[in-house]
Formats: structure tokens, C-alpha cells, sequence
């Protein structure tokens, strides 16, 4: 029974996707819901799986083309196995061991660099070529015998042999050496790629974007998280506990109080919102992705822990749903956690604030009249100006500063406290 294999139905905020990858070809058994084909769109991959047991039949839209939503792509065939694999003989077997048996993921790592299968030898089952095969003979290239033609040799007299080096037929010639390995390597931009960059400069363009600065001591919340980290780990099922939550929390309880920077511009219209949807940035091989942690008001900081994990591995794995990324009402962004020390975060549109996290590093500050040695991190708060206005700004970040080094506020949310 034949069977069309359709794009997934987008949302009305994406218009169309683009065929990653084909994790199955024409011809190959798959069982029920094993992966098929991966679709990028603006924002998501998303995955469609065998709705049986069978093989392809044909792919009608290759890797890299554009689909709509619902367009059918391949044809699938109900309870029948691919005709080579039927076949137990040496032709199947030797099917089997050809390069395009390989997973996509070696596929894709041999066309990055430009390599073909039968340059790599395999070690799998059945010589199958494994990643580890790829990434080893990218670490140690072999080197290529390079034999010089030799034209027919007459017999010569005697004294004229010994000017005739025998070693002179067959030279080894390093990979690395010669012009021929200063090449260049073009690939088009991911669609997850270009929307981003083009999200990115829109921001730039379109907003009055400013950014305002301030540090935090992080001594407080350093002594409290070495204090309960093992026992706040044992109370919360392996839930381990690390700076984001605090960050986070003191972040709602600051748009409490500041509700401009909780908004957002719609056309002319400042839409103020009465909760707290924070969207936490995660870097991933394909590009920076900002999930949405909802109410964040209401949560504990286990739960924020917790639920800022899930996102992140949901992220890396390209699990993400679009549900998961939209609708964010502030976002924080740390570029601590790669060594960045001072930056200037760029708006997540339509937002109208985000908050840029940094390294901890030991520096000497003025405490009570004397030079101590604490560890400080820069707070940078990048703002619309059109919607926040500055004093807005730079007291939304004081009073997060405030709740980072007093944390007993953050708890017993006693934001009535601080005075600006």
C-alpha cells in the first residue's frame, strides 16, 4: 500500500521549511516511527517518522529544496521491504557495506570537509564507516602515494647506472604540503542561521537600542550555593543548584516592579504584560535559540533549574517545539559561561529588554575603606529606548543587583526593601 509522506502543518508565523536531511532512502527497510526526513524551518526542526512499517518508494523533494505545509514529499510503501535487502546474497551484502549506509551525521561531517566515503576507511560492522572513522582520519590525514610516470628506460652502459637512483619511481607526498591544501569552502547559510541574522540587524535598525551597566558582588550567592548545593541536590532529585535560578528569579521580581521593561512593541501599541515569560539563550551547533521559561513568578528556583536543563537539552538535541519558543516576555543571555567578560546584547524582538550575564572574576573593590578582593560580575542591560526610559533602566538593574547580593530577599521576595 502506497503511502504519501507529507510536511508536518506549520504554524501561521512560518510559511514554509527547507529538507534537511534524508535519514532514509529510497529503497531502505524502517520501522514504524523511525526517522525519515528532518525539515528546518525559521525557528524549529522538525522531525516526520514512518507511519509504518515499509520502505520509501521515491523522494520527491530532495535535501535543500523548499516545502509547504502539508506538501507531500516521498511516497512510503506499507509492508514491504526494500528489493535489495529481500536479496541475501552477495549483492546485498555488498549494498550493505557501500559509504551510503552510513548515518547522516557522517554524511554530513564527510561533506563539510569535503570528503568522499572511499577516502575513509571504515571500522563498523560490515566496514560500515562510523563518525569516529571520519573524525580520526581528519586528526591523521593518510598520506596519498604519489607515483611519477617513468618512461621506457633503453639499456644504458654501465657508468650511466649509477647516476640512476632506484628510489626516484614512487615518492610520498605529504598531504600538508603544496598550494592544493589552501582551499576555501562554501556553505549556505541555515535557514535557522539567516533568520537569526536577520532578526539580529532588524533589531539594530529598527529599535533605539542603548545599553546600561552595572556589577554585582557574587560573594552572597557563592557561600549560600556552597552551603545547601549538596543538600538542595538531594531535596530536588539530583536537581543541581547554579546561578541562572537566581538570576532569573531576581529578574521577575525586578519586572514586578518596573513593568515597562516586561513589555513589548506592537506596531505603535506597548503591550504590558502581567506575567513573567523568561526566555533563556542556548547556544547550539546549528545557532542561538532563546526557549521560554513560563511564569516564572510562580516557580521555585528547583523548578527553574530544573525546567532552564530540560530547555537546554530539548535545544542541543534540535527537539524544540515552536509552543517552547515563543511568547517570551524578557530574556537573559550569559556569555559568562564561554569567557566572555563585558558585551552588549542585542533585543530578542519584540521584547523591549534583555539582561547579559558575564564571567566571575576576582577584583579588587573598595569596602568599607579598605581594597578587598571579591568576586565581581558585569550586569549589562540592553533597552529600548522608544518604550524604557533610561531611569527605568538603570533602576531595574540596581534593583537586580540588590536582590544578587542580599538573596534572602529572593526567597522571602521582601522587594519593598530596596531603595533606589
Amino acid at each position: 500500500m502506497s503511502i504519501e509522506i507529507k510536511a508536518p502543518s506549520f504554524p501561521e508565523s512560518v510559511a514554509d521549511g527547507t529538507i534537511a536531511t534524508w535519514h532514509k532512502q529510497p529503497g531502505e527497510a524502517c520501522k514504524r516511527d523511525d526517522l525519515i526526513v528532518d525539515i528546518e524551518t525559521d525557528k524549529v526542526v522538525m522531525e516526520v517518522v514512518a507511519p509504518a512499517d515499509g520502505s520509501l518508494s521515491d523522494i520527491i523533494v530532495a535535501e535543500g529544496g523548499t516545502v509547504l505545509s502539508n506538501e507531500v514529499i516521498a511516497h512510503f510503501t506499507a509492508g514491504a521491504a526494500a528489493p535489495a535487502q529481500a536479496d541475501e546474497g552477495p549483492s546485498a551484502a555488498t549494498a550493505t557495506d557501500q559509504p551510503d549506509s552510513s548515518g547522516p551525521a557522517v554524511r554530513k561531517l564527510l561533506h563539510e570537509n569535503n570528503l568522499h566515503a572511499t577516502q575513509v576507511t571504515g571500522t563498523g560492522k560490515g566496514g560500515r564507516l562510523l563518525k569516529e572513522d571520519v573524525l580520526n582520519y581528519l586528526k591523521h590525514p593518510t598520506p596519498v602515494a604519489v607515483v611519477t610516470p617513468v618512461a621506457p628506460v633503453t639499456p644504458a652502459p654501465a657508468p650511466m647506472a649509477k647516476e640512476m637512483p632506484k628510489e626516484s619511481t614512487n615518492q610520498m607526498v605529504s598531504p600538508s604540503s603544496g598550494p592544493q591544501h589552501r582551499t576555501s569552502r562554501r556553505v549556505p547559510m541555515t535557514r535557522l542561521r539567516a533568520t537569526i541574522a536577520k532578526r539580529l540587524v532588524s533589531a539594530q535598525n529598527e529599535a533605539a537600542m542603548l545599553t546600561t551597566y552595572n556589577e554585582v558582588d557574587m560573594s552572597p550567592i557563592m557561600a549560600l550555593r556552597k552551603q545547601y548545593k549538596a543538600q538542595f541536590e538531594k531535596a530536588h532529585n539530583g536537581t543541581r543548584l547554579g546561578f541562572m535560578s537566581f538570576f532569573v528569579k531576581a529578574a521577575a521580581e525586578a519586572l514586578k516592579r518596573y513593568p515597562a521593561v516586561n513589555a513589548s512593541l506592537d506596531g505603535n501599541d506597548m503591550v504590558y504584560h502581567a506575567y513573567q515569560d523568561v526566555s533563556v539563550a542556548v547556544s547550539t551547533d546549528r545557532g542561538l535559540v532563546v526557549p521560554v521559561l513560563r511564569d516564572v513568578e510562580a516557580m521555585t528556583l528547583a523548578d527553574i533549574e530544573k525546567g532552564i536543563v530540560d530547555l537546554a537539552n530539548q535545544a542541543k538535541a534540535g527537539k524544540l517545539t515552536l509552543e517552547e519558543m515563543q511568547g517570551g516576555t524578557f530574556t537573559i543571555t550569559n556569555g559568562g559561561i564561554f569567557g566572555s567578560l563585558l558585551s552588549t546584547p542585542i533585543l530578542n524582538a519584540p521584547q523591549t529588554a534583555i539582561l547579559g550575564m558575564h564571567k566571575i572574576q576576582d577584583r579588587p573593590v573598595a569596602e568599607n575603606g579598605q581594597v578587598v578582593i571579591r568576586p565581581m560580575m558585569y550586569l549589562a542591560l540592553s533597552y529600548d529606548h522608544r518604550m524604557i526610559d533610561g531611569k527605568e533602566a538603570v533602576q531595574f538593574l540596581v534593583t537586580v543587583k540588590e536582590l544578587l547580593q542580599d538573596p534572602a530577599r529572593i526567597l522571602l521576595e521582601i522587594l519593598s526593601l530596596i531603595h533606589i
